[in-house]
């Protein structure tokens, strides 16, 4: 490995080095490359089915620093207290072809990763941060969810079709939400669209009141901190966590509601699928033990809405252990995966969302089941047989849940590594820590500042996960990314 000649070069190494031992590709091939070359504008179309709908006062919300914009949301308020949710997602598959080099790169590192160091994106971002993106002020193709949803917050009805957009506003999660909160004033791109205060004043509305019933459906309310490098020029100077907020919320209870309806759809069109599946936990039991040990009582058998209603109540009576507890929860329901959905079968459905019916169809500039499932729906629309078959998408879910570990695992090792960077100069250090997995492979602790995670390997003995205990820092590795705690006596 050549000398690095930065800390974020090295990372950035560390980064291309994993990938290629997880079997992702760091870069796009020859061929992929070849077809971007030619691909000189966004798609355009003369099909009379495709709405023209530029007018409305579309607006997305995302990261600060993001331009692969996938979604964009707009509301109109209907007779009776209802109000009309409409979602619009790029028509990536406009642009990228099934089985072209481009998908076909896709179509091997199935997601995005988002390490440390810098962003792979699945697509280039010429198309991902431009072409297919749904740019501010830029024309753009998509298909949209267009829902009724019910003063009681309920969807009603919903309808699926093609239409071309333009982004009235490109907004950030950060601004939205201290705006929404109260807290400073409407950020300028809210300030400078006639009207566009009063439509995400109702778009949060529908969010909530779609938040409190999935909340009350068993939805589990859970706050995970995701660890953010923070860069001065090239050195890296913090792992800061990236919280929820309202602006948040408001994209991801649109994305709920938006995915179940576009697995309905499919499935009111005998389509096959590709659901999102997250199953009945297995490791139940220790869950019902964390929540003993805070005084609580859960059920034997798994229960979501019990399972929920005691994170509320956390969240509640603890709110600065709460991301914690969360971790240790998420750890225990395990990772969610991909499964062929045929049309007529029972749905496994999401522990998670209480949800019976969800798919990934929001974000296919990311990820490539989503780019899966809009070319299933847009199939559907033109009454066309599905462009995959049964076997076809059976394979494609293994290896979308395959990657999407891999990648996982790719972002916690630079993570890591970066952590390790930070930590180096600690040894010796005390830190308060929670027990975030505990197996005969070790015992794994995350500690708050810096945001990172290491393994005991002294005193580990009878530690859970969950649990909460005093560790110190002995020893950091950058290159392997590990950091190694003793249990404080």
């Amino acid at each position: 490995m050549a000398v690095p000649h930065s800390p974020q070069d090295g990372l950035l190494q560390i980064a291309r080095r994993d990938m290629l031992a997880r079997s992702l590709e760091p870069d796009f091939p020859p061929a992929a490359l070849a077809q971007l070359q030619g691909i000189a504008a966004a798609a355009v179309t003369t099909d009379s089915a495709v709405r023209d709908l530029s007018g409305l006062l579309w607006c997305s919300i995302d990261n600060d620093d993001s331009r692969d914009l996938d979604q964009l949301s707009v509301a109109e308020p209907l007779a009776g207290g209802a109000v009309r949710i409409l979602i619009a997602v790029a028509d990536v598959d406009a642009t990228v072809a099934a089985g072209s080099p481009l998908d076909a790169h896709a179509g091997v590192n199935t997601t995005s990763v988002y390490t440390a160091a810098a962003v792979f994106p699945m697509l280039p971002e010429r198309l991902s941060t431009d072409l297919t993106s749904l740019a501010a002020q830029q024309r753009r193709l998509s298909l949209v969810i267009d829902m009724t949803v019910t003063d009681g917050a309920e969807v009603s009805s919903s309808e699926v079709y093609r239409a071309a957009v333009i982004n009235k506003a490109k907004l950030a999660y950060d601004g939205v939400a201290a705006w929404l909160d109260g807290k400073a004033a409407a950020p300028a791109a809210v300030a400078s669209v006639a009207g566009m205060d009063e439509q995400l004043r109702l778009q949060d509305r529908v969010a909530q009141a779609l938040k409190g019933v999935r909340k009350a459906a068993g939805a589990l309310g859970l706050t995970t901190l995701e660890a953010q490098a923070v860069y001065e020029g090239s050195a890296l100077i913090d792992l800061r966590p990236d919280e929820d907020n309202r602006a948040k919320e408001l994209i991801e209870y649109f994305m709920i509601a938006a995915n179940g309806e576009v697995a309905r759809f499919l499935e009111s069109k005998r389509s096959p699928s590709l659901r999102r599946v997250l199953r009945v936990p297995e490791r139940w039991g220790r869950i019902v033990e964390l929540a003993r040990g805070l005084g609580a009582q859960l059920p034997a058998a798994p229960d979501a809405p019990a399972l929920s209603a005691f994170l509320v109540e956390r969240q509640r009576a603890a709110p600065d252990s709460f991301a914690d507890l969360s971790l240790a929860v998420v750890k225990l329901l395990g990772a969610g995966e991909y499964a062929l959905k045929r049309p007529g079968e029972p749905a496994e459905g999401h522990f998670g969302l209480a949800v019976e019916d969800y798919t990934h169809a929001t974000a296919p500039n990311r990820r490539y089941p989503d780019l899966l499932t809009q070319r299933l729906v847009k199939a559907a629309l033109a009454a066309r047989p599905a462009p995959y078959g049964d076997q076809e998408l059976r394979r494609l879910a293994a290896h979308c849940t395959e990657q999407e570990g891999n990648a996982a695992k790719v972002e916690r090792q630079v993570s890591k590594s970066a952590a390790a960077m930070l930590l180096g100069s600690r040894v010796g250090e005390q830190f308060d820590a929670v027990v975030t997995g505990a197996s005969d492979k070790g015992t794994w602790v995350r500690i708050s500042h810096p945001l990172a995670e290491g393994r005991v390997v002294s005193g580990f003995q009878g530690l859970d996960v969950g649990d909460s205990v005093r560790v110190q820092l002995t020893h950091t590795d950058v290159e392997r990314g590990f950091i190694d705690f003793a249990r404080a006596r």
